[in-house]
């Protein structure tokens, strides 16, 4: 870090990190600001990650805005690897790099606290994130809506939950996080981030399998029925918008006294007279069909997202705990 190496210009060091007196260098009286120093220290960091997202958003805001949704699925594939890439280039060397080079035993020389320096890289760092995901999330999650009216894109898919609302904050601050402790853990950048990678690839995996397994089990299904027949086409009745169809691949019909029979009965059958004397003598009156309303996404969502928030609250609390002794 080349401001915290820096030296007043009356003091000439004779060996690397100590002064003429034999001490460490004392910062200069500009650089005490401890946010503009972390600032200044990881801007290019800061500034790659802030520009690649406002890139990212300019192009989801002029596709939105010509109704265009060519380059939709790139670009949802791209805001789901961003939680790795913030946790590898971001997360894993904010200190390990400082714990390497030395720059950590600086730090704690200049009436710094590790727990004001720990805070503040967190914060800050912590402020990038939000910024960057949550417009990110805020104009995907727009360009969604184009999206789902032209192509049915079902809102439980990986691809549109993980990229609209608070998930991909909490995503990106559990991987970034992550990789904070996992660099002060081995002290080493690149073992940091090869670590790292590994890490964030288990939480996406991992995430991936709670939600199809578990979290969309919490919502609420509801249930569609028609009374008015089944036709020989099968044609099923028509869900509210941007709901999601839970037995797709095999809705049942449901009879007069309200039983249900699987979408197999009168398969057999070849015309669509022999179809209705079936359907009438099993006394098949309609469909029922079970969806879940878009109206439980952003719900379900937050649930979400409380979970991961909550993993890193765990993961700063670790980092404080043992950055107070061990982070020089």
């Amino acid at each position: 870090m080349s401001s915290l190496a820096s030296t007043s210009t009356t003091t000439r060091s004779t060996a690397p990190g100590t002064t003429g007196t034999g001490r460490l260098p004392r910062l200069p009286q500009p650089f005490k600001g401890m946010t503009w120093l972390v600032w200044h220290q990881h801007r290019a960091a800061f500034r790659t990650v802030l520009g690649a997202s406002a890139l990212a958003v300019a192009f989801i805001v002029f596709q939105r805005s010509q109704l265009h949704t060519a380059g939709y699925d790139a670009t949802s594939t791209g805001l789901r690897l961003m939680p790795v890439l913030l946790g590898v280039f971001l997360g894993a060397p904010l200190f390990a790099g400082d714990l390497e080079n030395g720059t950590a035993k600086l730090v704690v020389t200049q009436s710094v606290s590790r727990t004001r320096w720990l805070t503040t890289k967190l914060a800050l760092t912590a402020l990038v994130v939000v910024v960057s995901t949550v417009a990110l999330s805020v104009g995907f999650g727009w360009w969604w809506n184009l999206y789902d009216e032209s192509t049915g894109s079902a809102w439980t898919s990986g691809p549109v939950f993980n990229n609209t609302g608070p998930v991909p904050v909490a995503l990106a601050l559990l991987s970034v996080f992550g990789g904070v402790a996992i660099g002060v853990m081995l002290r080493r950048t690149l073992a940091a981030m090869a670590v790292t990678l590994g890490f964030t690839v288990v939480v996406q995996i991992v995430w991936s399998h709670f939600l199809a397994h578990f979290l969309l089990s919490l919502a609420d299904v509801a249930t569609i029925t028609t009374n008015k027949g089944v036709s020989f086409q099968h044609v099923m009745p028509t869900l509210p918008p941007g709901a999601h169809q839970v037995n797709w691949s095999n809705p049942p019909y449901i009879t007069g006294d309200g039983k249900l029979l699987g979408w197999s009965t009168c398969n057999e059958v070849q015309t669509e007279q022999a179809h209705d004397l079936c359907m009438k003598k099993a006394d098949v009156v309609g469909w029922s069909v079970d969806y879940l309303p878009v109206s439980q996404m952003n719900g379900i969502q937050w649930f979400g997202a409380s979970i991961l928030l909550a993993l890193t609250a765990a993961v700063t609390v670790f980092l404080f705990l043992w950055g107070r002794k061990r982070l020089t």
